[in-house]
This record gives C-alpha cells, structure tokens and sequence, in this order.
C-alpha cells in the first residue's frame, strides 16, 4: 500500500501513480483523426470487433505525465549505482547508443539484396574477427540472441560433432553445483543427462571428484571461469587436459568474461566453445528483458558444425551462407534463428570495442578486478566473505554476519532500497547460504564505491546492534512497501478489468 502520511498519497514529487487503465475515461482522446472513408466490402474478412478494444481513453497530457512518472520510480544504471552479480551491470556508453541509431543500420530490413547491406555484413564480419581475436579462437556463431542461446548452440555444435564422430552413445553434461541454471538447462535441451561435479572449499570445482565422474558417456564439461563465486578456476588448464583426456568437450560459459577479456584467451585455457554475453562484456543494454546476444566461438573441431547463416568474402564482397549445401567442407547443425543475430546489439559492442581498442579492453577488465577487490577489502571486516583471498569481477559475502540478528539477506536488502541503492544479487550463488554477491563494474568510481561501503557498513553495525524491527519494516521510502512475494508468484493478476467486473467476478 501507498504512504498514507499525506492526503493524496502522494510523497512530494513522488506522485502515486494508479493504472493507466484506471486513469482512462470515456470519449476522452489526445488526437483527431478524419473519420474512414466507406468501404464497399469487409477488409476483415468477417472478423469485425463486436465492440471497441479495452483501452483507456486519455488526453495527451495524461499520457505523457503517466510515463514520465513510472519512469521516475524506476532504478536504472543512469540513475544509481548496480551492484548486481553475476549481472555486469555497467554504463553504456553513449557513443554506441548513437551508432546503432544511424538510419543505415536502426532501418536495416533481412530482406534486403545483399547487395544492399554489405555495411552491415562488414559490420558483423569485422566483430566476428575481434572476437575471434580476444579469445584466440579460430571460429564463431554470430546468431545466437543471448548466454544461454549461446550455451544452446554450442552444445547442438558438440553434438553434432560427436555423432560425426560415431560417439552419439556419450550424452551425459558435467556441470558444477555453482553455475548458472542456464547451465543444466541448455544441457537438458540438448537431450543431454546433467551431473553435477561439486566445488572445494576454496570454491573451486573440486578435480578428483571431476576426474572420477569422466568416463566415455560424457560428452562435455560447461564450467564458468570466472566462476559464479567471482573467482578464477586455478586448476582449468588440469581439468582442461582431464576432460580432453576422455574423449569430452570442455564449454566454457563465458557469462564473466567481462573479468579476462584482453587478458586471458580463452583458447589457451584448452577450451573447445564458450558463448559470449554482448550484453554484459561490451556494454548493450542489459537488463529489463533485452536486448543481447551470445555470440558462441568455437574450435576447430567444432568449427564445421556451426549454424547456419554465416559471413563469408566473396569475390563480390560479403555474402551470406544460408544453405548447407552452400557451405562445402561444413556439416551446419541447423540455424537456432530466423536471421542472422541481433543487428542492433552487434553494431552497439563494436562500437564499445573500437572505441576502446585493445588496451582500453584490457584495462577495463583490469579495473573490473580492482573494484571488486577493493568492495571485498573495505567490507571484509563489516560482512562475512564467502571465501579466502582476492576476488575477480565480484566479490561474495555470505549471512553469517547477520547471525542471532534477526535479520536476513532479503532484510538487508530491502534496506539497501530505501539507501537509495539497487540490492546486490541475493541468494546466489546457492552454494553459498545467504548470498550476497556484489560486482562493482568497471564504470563506477571510487567515491561512488566509498558511499556505497559506508552504506553497506552502517547498515551492519545497525543489525548487529539489534535493530532488526527496522529492517522488517524496509523499504520504507519507495512507491510500494514490501510485498508477499510468495503470494504474488501463486496469484498474479495479469489482466485490468473494472470495478464492477470484479465485484461481478467475485
């Protein structure tokens, strides 16, 4: 329920908003349009509305004011600071913004003669060979349209490789207890059996237990590095040999390059594919549904099974690969999308990429490191980190530090909102009780990360200090209270209907 301090409901220039279905009334509009000409036949062949759509009725004042307005109540990386792990939530810049906005590539159709379109097939050409650069990689599948489409595609890909192999018997995917759901997801999709390998107490996956799951059933390993917990697989190139070594695969999940790109090639760790979030490392928008992409480079021996379509230079210039029999010397397992990618996204990361060259990508991972460590350094000593010594791109916290408080992670968190900040990731990963899991980027600046410390810190002291009823009551400060979540999950209400249908409904 709104704040019931003020008369309206109102909170200042917080102005509580109702539905926009709510807000509508009868004959009220915002244009004027000449009414049809007549028409001597049904253009709707029969399917004529019975009665007028159920859609508000306002004037554009009311329009505009309603938007602005439930803009305003939203948290967004322009607006704060994104603490989110496992999200890589970090400043898009505006540069890229612009470039995607250019006419030649925002009205670009798939239709077009490729003739047509040779900017952007130069475009995903030239993206293609950068990321083909960064992760040593020999090849890569440009269409899949996120991470876990990407770990789909590379695992059609190993696939198809081993049942070119005459191996189709080993359908059984080696997944740690910390990755991604997307993880055994994908792997299900596939037709694959999922085992999964647990981690050591350094949170790393544990080896022997690795080594004694091998066997010739499996057909992959699909690790992250770094991991979910934010820390490099010491041992990667040992599993990496381990895997090889029975005959499997080793996929990568290439959720956290954002933490070793210009750094580490990927191909050097002995990794045979690994999706690529454009979304998360080159720095499109994420979040809020889309867009992204998961770009999947793969070895090559992998190489040939690639999905279908794909760049290649012809005599004439660019040219797309559309059919298999197109493509002499490649088994295409298929195509995983209607056309070639997400445009939009493509021309936003190398946009990022170029502007930022080698060295700015290098450094910008560099920095993603340092800014974790030092959340992990200036917070040790408030909360309980999760494990031993530095971190990668994000740190872990677990609720030990919260014990015999009465306060819980989701308690914490909630107070975190009415500081102004958008909670870190809780509750993930689920090897560790109580997450907290926190990844600075590296966008943000030191005194951004100093306030948000000495938040995190005052918030501590208050729940150790028993506190914890004020906790219960957060957030305090936003357009709604805290919510039964758990209600709201088994019952939503997905549809608007008025009053009087409800009270006739019930």
């Amino acid at each position: 329920m709104a704040d019931t301090l003020t008369v309206s409901g109102n909170r200042a220039l917080m102005i509580e908003e109702p539905l926009i279905f709510e807000l509508g009334h009868p004959g009220r509009v915002g244009v004027d349009l000449p009414a049809p000409a007549p028409v001597d036949f049904d253009r709707l062949g029969g399917c004529r509305r019975s009665e007028p759509a159920a859609l508000p009725d306002l004037a554009e004042p009311q329009a505009v004011r309603h938007y602005t307005r439930l803009s305003q109540k939203n948290y967004g990386i322009d607006t704060g600071f994104y603490p989110l792990g496992s999200c890589t939530m970090k400043h898009n810049p505006r540069l890229a913004e612009k470039m995607a906005r250019l006419p030649g590539f925002a009205d670009v159709h798939p239709f077009q003669p490729v003739g047509t379109i040779q900017g952007a097939l130069e475009v995903i050409d030239s993206l293609a060979g950068w990321l083909k650069a960064l992760t040593g990689m020999p090849a890569v599948a440009m269409t899949p349209a996120a991470g876990a489409h990407g770990e789909w595609c590379g695992l059609m890909a190993i696939r198809a490789c081993l049942e070119a192999r005459g191996q189709g018997h080993r359908r059984r995917v080696l997944v740690p207890e910390s990755a991604h759901g997307t993880n055994p997801a994908s792997a299900a999709m596939c037709g694959f059996s999922v085992d999964s390998i647990p981690a050591k107490d350094d949170g790393r996956v544990d080896l022997a237990a690795l080594t004694a799951k091998l066997g010739d059933d499996v057909a992959c390993l699909m690790l992250t590095n770094p991991n979910t917990c934010g820390l490099f697989e010491s041992e990667i190139i040992a599993i990496a040999g381990a895997v090889h070594g029975a005959g499997a695969f080793f996929y990568c999940d290439g959720a956290n390059f954002n933490a070793i790109v210009g750094r580490v090639r990927i191909a050097d760790l002995g990794i045979d594919a690994m999706h690529i979030n454009l979304h998360k490392t080159f720095s499109t928008p994420h979040g809020g549904g889309g867009p992204g992409a998961g770009p999947t480079v793969l070895s090559a021996e992998l190489a040939p099974f690639a999905p279908l379509p794909f760049v290649v230079h012809g005599t004439d210039g660019f040219r797309l690969i559309e059919h298999a029999h197109d493509a002499p010397g490649h088994q295409p397992f298929g195509r995983i999308k209607g056309y070639h990618g997400q445009f939009g996204v493509f021309v936003r990361a190398l946009a990022y990429i170029m502007s930022m060259g080698a060295d700015g990508l290098r450094q910008a991972s560099s920095d993603a490191v340092l800014n974790a460590n030092y959340l992990l350094a200036r917070l040790n000593d408030a909360l309980s980190p999760s494990f031993a010594g530095p971190c990668m791109h994000e740190c872990l916290f677990d609720d030990r530090f919260l014990k015999d408080t009465g306060v819980t992670t989701l308690d914490f968190a909630k107070a975190l909102i009415d500081e102004g900040y958008h909670p870190m990731t809780m509750y993930f990963p689920l090897v560790v009780h109580g997450a907290l899991l926190m990844e600075p980027t590296e966008t943000e600046s030191r005194e951004t990360l100093d306030a948000f410390v000495a938040v995190v810190r005052a918030l501590a002291a208050k729940a150790k200090a028993g506190q914890a009823e004020e906790f219960k009551q957060a957030p305090r400060f936003t357009p709604r209270r805290r919510l039964d979540e758990t209600l709201a999950a088994r019952t939503p209400i997905l549809r608007w209907r008025p009053p009087a249908d409800r009270q006739a409904a019930e």
